[in-house]
């Protein structure tokens, strides 16, 4: 039977495990810790959390003042707030002088569902790599995600580092070793390569599978990093395989398609075909139903992946 786990559930967990091996180590939230799960941590260490209200930029550069300060901050609410309403002090107080603050959002894309389309970030990762000094990542699943926030805790520098509401398909075990900057190779081919980040990995895990049955062989790259890419693995993937799908929960302007494009356009011009948020905004819906919706599914991907091929094999 396929796990499912939230990935900002896995981060409230590690937070608090966190919290009792670094004393370091502080938590802010903008008056949803509810949401974003750092109300465990606050809990267990009222005196190092910090409610901010509904007051992101000043939180902000408040977890900019503790950094300089020696500790550890970790700042959350949602993607759409914190990439948006922050940006000038993300920018400012964080990423220019390098403080060591941790933005962790949860509620990114078009999961976050009823909502609809102002509270669904479909730009934050772009936003985020547009910053000198910044490092994004966007985790696949739970257990990634634990291992990505003890890493990013160890790593000195700024970090953006994107979750999701709803529950999303496990795919690694606890064998995992989460390295920052380091892509993963999930499934081995030769035909074509999946490039995904957070939960459209598992969906290229299913559309390798399937494209198997079509004599299709489709390399998997999990690139939870998107910034700085995995350039190594990139390259390999594009030499030995001649073709690439990106596959993100985010618009196709920007993000990971956006930087796999500009990487490869340099060092290995490839056919590429980016599966996205067609530049538009999100709407209203059940979070299954608007993946659908916007094609952030095995099948676009599969499509995708049938279409690139044509254009290698026409090249």
């Amino acid at each position: 039977m396929t796990q499912m786990a939230a990935t900002r559930d896995a981060y409230g967990t590690t937070l608090v495990e966190l919290g009792e091996q670094n004393h370091a180590v502080v938590v802010l939230d903008a008056d949803l810790s509810g949401s974003t799960k750092t109300s465990l941590f606050a809990k267990k260490f009222p005196e190092r959390f910090f409610n901010m209200g509904i007051a992101e930029a000043n939180m902000v550069g408040t977890a900019a003042g503790l950094a300089a300060a020696g500790k550890i901050p970790f700042v959350s609410t949602f993607a759409i707030f914190a990439a948006g309403r922050a940006w000038e002090q993300i920018r400012q107080s964080v990423a220019y002088p390098r403080a060591n603050v941790k933005i962790v959002p949860t509620h990114g894309g078009v999961t976050v569902g009823e909502d609809g389309a102002s509270h669904q970030s479909v730009e934050d990762i772009a936003i985020m790599r547009a910053i000198p000094n910044m490092t994004v990542i966007v985790p696949a699943d739970a257990v990634e995600t634990a291992a990505a926030v003890r890493a990013v805790a160890a790593f000195r520098g700024p970090v953006y580092l994107r979750l999701g509401r709803n529950k999303v398909t496990t795919i690694f075990d606890d064998s995992f070793r989460f390295e920052i900057g380091r892509g993963t190779v999930l499934v081995d081919g030769t035909d074509l390569t999946f490039v995904t980040t957070g939960l459209m990995t598992a969906q290229a895990v299913t559309a390798a599978e399937r494209l198997k049955k079509e004599g299709i062989s489709a390399r998997v790259l999990h690139m939870a990093t998107v910034k700085p890419l995995d350039e190594e693995l990139l390259l390999d993937a594009a030499m030995e395989t001649g073709a690439i799908v990106t596959g993100e929960e985010h618009s196709v302007v920007g993000g990971l398609g956006g930087a796999v494009a500009e990487f490869l356009a340099e060092q290995a011009p490839t056919p590429l075909v980016r599966v996205g948020v067609n530049d538009r905004f999100g709407t209203s819906g059940k979070a299954e139903e608007l993946l659908k919706y916007f094609g952030l599914t095995h099948e676009e991907l599969e499509e995708a992946a049938r279409r690139v091929l044509e254009r290698k094999r026409a090249r």
